[in-house]
């Protein structure tokens, strides 16, 4: 189910101190997340998530998950810059690019962050710009299809992430000879997967693979990155990931694979940890009926892209009316001159009025995030909903000036009054 830990007047008391739109995050839901994935791989001696910087890219978030253990998982400067600033270095830091300028090894390396390399030419880059540490994490793709059982999960072969196995044993090779003493393993099979098979079979195959390339180099295998893609529940009727069975199942498998140990696990979720915990605030400022009937927001696409980009599902709930029958077809648009501006399509809900809060749910993770200005829309501020049950705002509202910034190196913005 979406998560609905917090209560309408928790929504109402943010947006009678704060203008709309605005995502909320709930920082003690934050914190139980971050403590209940510790203690479902406690068995593991080294197990560290290191967070997915791009799912939230605010401080305040980070220094939270900073607190409860977690290190950040970078893939740009601009990323490893607000590492740095929120007080992330060296090992704490994990950084998985591709195809990036190669300046950002330099950065990377300065900080002494885990380099993640994604591609065997990316081993010249990397010497030439930072040079080449001891330990180097490599990222897999073993191409085809993955499954679990009969189903097909994702399509590692049409991604563009990662090194064959024949370039893996060639780049281990190389890395070796240029100074590298331990390797570690990275891969991402399958988008927001809620089966608690999923992170076991991707362990299983990097498991072995990383067991096998040890044997077979000489090298010592230092870890292992199970990486993202562990989803959450954004349909009501869809399952839950049951965090702790994917840790039992993942401890089996490595029992099996490595029974004398030693080799810790890292994880990168994003989406799991900060998903479920934030949501969409706004309010019902239009009403339009044609051949439709649609309910216009202060918040567009520009605020929650998911569902324009993807079509993907968010639930939407209105305050003050959960128990009011839900019998009415409508689409919940923004206002951009796009016709895909639309959180929902033929979406039943309760009778709405101009004024009505809306909550649209599961927007922590890909939500604020991947804000855009098109049509001069400004992103929306973030606000904290703290452990002591306050508010603090973590990120403000973009203003005009904020939108023209970047055009005051042209003269002729003057006469804008820029």
């Amino acid at each position: 189910m979406p998560n609905f830990t917090l209560a309408d007047g928790v929504f109402e008391a943010a947006a009678a101190k704060y203008a709309t739109p605005f995502h909320l995050y709930d920082e003690a839901g934050l914190r139980q997340r971050a403590r209940d994935l510790n203690a479902a791989f406690s068995w593991c001696c080294d197990f560290k998530e290191y967070f997915a910087v791009k799912a939230l890219p605010n401080p305040a978030i980070l220094r939270i998950l900073g607190e409860e253990g977690c290190g950040v998982d970078c893939s740009s400067e601009t990323e490893l810059m607000l590492a740095e600033a929120a007080g992330f270095t060296g090992g704490d830091v994990m950084f998985s690019a591709n195809a990036m300028p190669y300046a950002e090894f330099d950065h990377a390396r300065a900080m002494g962050a885990h380099i993640n390399l994604d591609d065997i030419t990316h081993i010249d880059i990397l010497e030439q710009h930072g040079g080449i540490p001891e330990s180097v994490c490599c990222r897999y793709n073993p191409g085809g299809d993955f499954k679990i059982g009969t189903e097909i999960m994702g399509n590692p072969g049409d991604a563009k992430y990662g090194f064959t196995l024949p370039q893996l044993r060639e780049g281990l090779g190389i890395l070796k000879a240029k100074g590298m003493k331990r390797f570690s393993l990275h891969s991402f099979l399958s988008s927001n997967n809620t089966d608690d098979a999923y992170y076991p079979a991707l362990a299983k195959i990097l498991f072995t693979v990383g067991r096998d390339l040890a044997q077979e180099t000489g090298l010592e295998l230092e870890f292992i990155n199970l990486s993202g893609g562990v989803g959450i529940p954004y349909e009501p009727d869809a399952p839950e990931t049951d965090i702790f069975a994917v840790g039992e199942g993942v401890r089996k498998v490595y029992e099996e694979v490595f029974p004398e140990g030693g080799v810790a696990i890292k994880a990168e979720l994003g989406r799991w940890m900060t998903g479920p915990i934030g949501w969409l605030v706004t309010r019902a400022i239009h009403r339009k009926d044609t051949y439709k009937h649609y309910i216009g927001l202060d918040a567009c696409c520009a605020n929650l892209m998911r569902p324009a980009m993807y079509g993907a599902y968010h639930h939407i709930t209105v305050c003050g009316k959960g128990d009011a029958p839900h019998d009415r077809m409508v689409d919940v648009v923004g206002s951009l001159c796009e016709n895909n501006d639309k959180f929902a399509i033929d979406r039943m809900l309760p009778a709405i009025e101009n004024g009505d809060l809306i909550v649209i749910h599961d927007t922590g993770a890909h939500g604020h995030a991947m804000g855009y200005n098109y049509n001069g829309r400004l992103r929306s501020a973030e606000i904290l909903h703290t452990a002591d049950g306050g508010f603090r705002m973590i990120r403000r509202a973009e203003t005009e000036q904020d939108y023209f910034a970047t055009l005051d190196i042209d003269p002729a913005a003057g006469k804008l009054g820029l």
